[in-house]
């Protein structure tokens, strides 16, 4: 049983399936794009995010870390001072696998994996929309007889008595 036991094994004991990912990783980062297996790319992402991970935080430590993958001292300085800058904003998926078809020998799937080009713009995030209660609907009484009857009892003028005197005279007109 294979309990705890992730990734492919692609065909390979794991002294030889990680020199050839370390060897995969380093041609990636010379050319920023490879054809391989599909299976092989998959696998490939896999440790190609992490250094470019490593990259952005760049740091001597996380430095040190990419060179016991790399072991190019050059393509890890491409990667720290040219690719992990462009990805600064993206929060991960930094490359892109696209199928190709069958190779002709064994009709093995191949695939090209590359790096993502296109700027990240991250999405805004928005409130909940605010749904406003609504209040029962209760009969409103009509206050032009209570203001009346308040402008009768009190002889100086507020703001709301010349609205009011207004509507009342404009309603015994219509009458």
């Amino acid at each position: 049983m294979r309990h705890n036991n992730t990734g492919r094994r692609l065909g390979r004991k794991p002294d030889h399936r990680a020199h050839m990912m370390r060897n995969m990783v380093t041609s990636f980062f010379e050319n920023e794009k490879i054809t391989t297996t599909d299976t092989r790319a998959k696998e490939l992402r896999k440790l190609v995010e992490k250094m470019i991970t490593l990259g952005k935080r760049n740091d001597l430590h996380t430095r040190r870390q990419a060179l016991a993958v790399i072991r190019d001292e050059k393509v890890v300085a491409k990667l720290f001072e040219m690719i992990a800058p462009r990805y600064q904003q993206r929060p991960g998926g930094y490359t892109r696998i696209i199928k190709l078809g069958n190779r002709q020998g064994d009709n093995a799937p191949m695939s090209i994996i590359e790096l993502v080009e296109e700027e990240f713009t991250p999405k805004q995030k928005t409130a909940a929309p605010v749904v406003e209660e609504q209040q029962p609907a209760t009969p409103v009484e009509e206050e032009a007889p209570a203001a009346v009857e308040a402008a009768d009892a009190e002889p100086e003028e507020t703001a709301e008595q010349p609205e009011v005197v207004a509507a009342e005279e404009e309603k015994k007109e219509d009458a």
